[in-house]
């Protein structure tokens, strides 16, 4: 869960700087973040879990847009925005919150089972 949860906060923090632009010629617009995950074994448990690999940024290329008044244009006229793709953002999103809630929901289920199991002990 806590995966997930760095996982929206790096979409949030895409979808916020979805419409940005370079500020001046040269610059660079905002860069997409990604996450990656990787599996880690819990000693105390034997378990396999998932943690965040590391927080890298996209190697796309960033968007050309043609504004020639723009204070961040070339000698051309174009100016470089931002890789982000908000439908994409919107797609991993919704997946990471589905995952939130699948593990959320199994914890409810263990928790349930848990409950069950010292009422018939009683």
């Amino acid at each position: 869960m806590k995966t997930q949860g760095t996982r929206l906060r790096v979409i949030a923090e895409n979808i916020a700087n979805a419409n940005s632009f370079a500020t001046s010629p040269g610059d660079l617009p905002y860069r997409r973040k990604m996450v990656t995950f990787k599996n880690v074994l819990d000693r105390d448990t034997g378990l396999d879990t998932v943690r965040v690999h590391k927080i890298h940024q996209d190697p796309t290329p960033f968007q050309r847009k043609y504004d020639p008044g723009h204070p961040a244009a070339d000698a051309d006229g174009y100016i470089l925005s931002t890789n982000v793709n908000a439908l994409i953002e919107m797609t991993d999103m919704r997946e990471a919150q589905r995952s939130y809630e699948a593990n959320l929901n199994v914890i409810k289920a263990s928790k349930a089972m848990l409950n069950e199991t010292i009422e018939v002990l009683r």
